[in-house]
């Protein structure tokens, strides 16, 4: 892979942050499959795939929190704000030869509250 995982990454999130659609197009193959396992969603395409957040409703706004790459591509943990509500956002790339994001899986864990059994061996952070 000629290109940084990373640096791919970081330029996609902060062209979508940016609302630079053109730049966030460039980040990806044209062939490109994205997938929400939990709702059972896949966007297929470049066209399709900018399309799908350039139209995502609200004013949302997110930070990148984190970046680990492999030989594959690149995990990342963002910080996703909309309509007065944040969540946690995790997803997976893989990126071909040329360093375009070919793949992308997302995940939206919910938070959830600690269970009674659990607490003798566990604290809460603050």
């Amino acid at each position: 892979m000629t290109a940084d995982p990373a640096a791919v990454v970081r330029r996609y999130w902060a062209c979508a942050e940016a609302r630079d659609w053109e730049g966030f197009a460039t980040t990806l193959s044209p062939d490109v499959v994205y997938r929400v396992p939990q709702t059972g969603e896949v966007v297929r395409g470049r066209e399709a795939y900018v399309r799908f957040n350039r139209e995502f409703p609200g004013d949302w706004h997110l930070v990148l929190d984190r970046v680990l790459t492999d030989e594959r591509g690149a995990m990342t943990r963002t910080t996703f704000s909309v309509d007065g509500a944040t969540m946690t956002g995790l997803c997976l790339f893989v990126l071909d030869a040329e360093g375009l994001v070919t793949e992308v899986e997302d995940w939206w864990p919910e938070p959830y509250e600690r269970p009674a059994e659990r607490a003798h061996l566990t604290e809460l952070e603050d």
